[in-house]
């Protein structure tokens, strides 16, 4: 979801960035303002934002869709039968060129909540694709949202993770079946070295959501909803300042971004190296930053504190 100024997942100043979240998510106004981006993101970047790569396994290809201004969709493709599942299509256009580009069916869509640059295609490539069903939360009022649970043939697991959104869902293809790494695809909870707003909850809603996340094994490709990765390791140099893996990190961001390469996929482990919002445990951390307001009675009120003011300074945070 993006505000007039910047995406909210950016910094924002604005004192009326509540009245611009309900007038986005609760009217007509919201879709009309997607269009808009839509039709400048077009015309601005006819190529996509980034350039980006695919992943192939055993059987399975995960694509990467650049999308809007600094948005990623995916396709995740079983190679074998040519089928393929598309992960937040805000734009039907490039998701259905990559479509036919790859020669495959798509017969799902995965929303991983109700924003309209996540959410934006699924009437478009619902209705053109007639056996495509849509998955997502029905807490979350997913546009044209058909099922519920679980998909079935590339072994994808909803995993609920509010805050962002009541409903906001990640989903997680398993690598079992075809002996690699698991991905992560995570909507705007969990970008490379960041986390989404907190919109719909609470700090501590937010806190367990993260800490499902954490729960994944290190080897685990994250996949996420943005293009974010040097502004996110900006402010986390900000708040660790001696973090190594996160310098490092950073140098080979600079360069991918100077050539509009993709950042994306990470890994969970790196995440847990550098990430503060998957970092609240840390001692370090909690050191610089220190607890938000409120009394700390124990180890995940202090972590639910930390993280709520992680928020707050990231949301001030501006990239030099």
């Amino acid at each position: 979801m993006s505000s007039p100024s910047a995406h909210p997942d950016q910094p924002d100043p604005s004192s009326k960035l509540t009245y611009w979240y309900s007038l986005y998510t609760r009217t007509w106004l919201g879709y009309l303002f997607y269009r808009q981006q839509l039709r400048r993101a077009r015309n601005r970047y006819p190529k996509g934002h980034s350039r980006t790569q695919p992943r192939l396994f055993n059987g399975v290809k995960v694509l990467p869709i650049p999308v809007l201004s600094d948005n990623y969709s995916y396709l995740i493709i079983d190679t074998q039968a040519r089928l393929a599942v598309a992960v937040d299509p805000s734009d039907p256009q490039a998701v259905q060129a990559s479509i036919e580009k790859e020669g495959v069916t798509l017969v799902a869509i995965l929303c991983t909540h109700k924003h309209w640059d996540h959410s934006g295609g699924n009437r478009d490539l619902s209705r053109r694709h007639q056996d495509c069903r849509v998955y997502g939360s029905p807490q979350d009022g997913i546009p044209y949202l058909t099922q519920c649970g679980e998909v079935g043939r590339l072994q994808i697991r909803a995993l609920a993770t509010p805050g962002h959104t009541q409903g906001h869902l990640v989903y997680l293809l398993d690598g079992e079946p075809y002996k690699g790494p698991s991905c992560l695809f995570s909507g705007d909870l969990l970008f490379l070295s960041g986390c989404g707003r907190t919109f719909e909850g609470t700090a501590e809603t937010m806190l367990s959501s993260l800490d499902t996340v954490l729960g994944l094994e290190d080897d685990t490709l994250l996949w996420p909803g943005h293009e974010y990765a040097e502004e996110n390791l900006g402010f986390a140099g900000v708040v660790e300042p001696e973090n190594l893996a996160r310098e490092r990190k950073m140098q080979w961001v600079q360069r991918q971004r100077m050539e509009r390469k993709s950042t994306c996929p990470s890994t969970l482990g790196e995440e847990r190296s550098y990430n503060p919002f998957l970092r609240t445990h840390c001692l370090v951390l909690q050191e610089t930053v220190g607890p938000g307001p409120g009394p700390a009675e124990d180890d995940g009120c202090s972590r639910a504190q930390l993280l709520e003011k992680l928020r707050r300074l990231k949301d001030l945070h501006k990239s030099k």
